[in-house]
């Protein structure tokens, strides 16, 4: 991974007037802390690399530590005269000088080598762009609510049908141990657990289910306890 990092930095300041491009206009405004100004684009003058010198310890201390320097880049702007500026701020009457300064209830301070149609469109733009992030992710978030609340509701409707099976199955076992004890309980049908066995599966010969249950199963009907085919019903009376 390449990265960079400040090693140095020396910043001069020299104050500069703002004066509009009609020649006789005779209007100056002092541009004042030109630096906390945004969109400044400063011109580069000079710049240099001055790549890095490695004895034999550097390199071995370089790989144990992960990093290799490169070199050193030495890069000198500056705002020449004569170069066009937008300047968008505060303006302030100092006696006789008007100055141009930051704004002191925070909003943004420009000077901007566009002109000020340039300047209003690309602010407007950035607008419009962080509207619609703003619409995209409103969007968004109320899709992953709902989907959230729609698996929420699908669990608790689970959760309440399993109860309610539970509650049938107890009450159904209540109901067969009540009436006629073991006995009920043993020739009950598996699949109801409510009515009495009343049908033999053939070619299998299991007996485990009543009529109504036998209807209810599904086709191909198989024995609900080897699951071979039925091929035939016989009827179980009990004596």
């Amino acid at each position: 991974n390449d990265y960079e990092k400040i090693i140095h930095q020396r910043t001069s300041t020299t104050p500069f007037d703002l004066v509009p491009a009609e020649d006789g206009a005779g209007v100056t405004v002092r541009v004042m802390k030109p630096l906390d100004a945004a969109e400044l684009g400063l011109e580069t003058v000079y710049e240099k690399f001055h790549p890095s010198v490695q004895s034999f310890t550097d390199v071995i201390g370089h790989y144990i530590s992960g990093e290799r320097p490169k070199g050193i880049q030495e890069t000198e702007q500056m705002l020449k005269v004569g170069t066009a500026l937008t300047g968008v701020g505060e303006l302030v009457l100092d006696n006789a000088t008007i100055k141009l300064q930051p704004p002191k209830q925070g909003m943004p301070y420009y000077l901007s080598s566009l002109d000020f149609e340039s300047l209003l469109q690309k602010q407007e733009s950035s607008v419009r762009f962080w509207k619609l992030l703003t619409v995209v992710f409103g969007f968004a978030t109320c899709a992953v609510l709902f989907f959230l609340l729609r698996k929420q509701y699908r669990h608790h409707r689970e959760r309440q049908h399993l109860r309610q099976m539970q509650e049938e199955f107890r009450q159904a076992q209540e109901r067969l141990s009540g009436t006629e004890g073991g006995e009920a309980l043993k020739n009950a049908c598996v699949v109801c657990l409510s009515s009495t066995k009343s049908c033999v599966f053939l070619e299998c010969g299991h007996v485990c289910s009543c009529h109504e249950c036998y209807q209810a199963l599904p086709t191909p009907k198989k024995c609900p306890i080897c699951r071979q085919g039925i091929t035939r019903v016989v009827p179980l009376y009990n004596s």
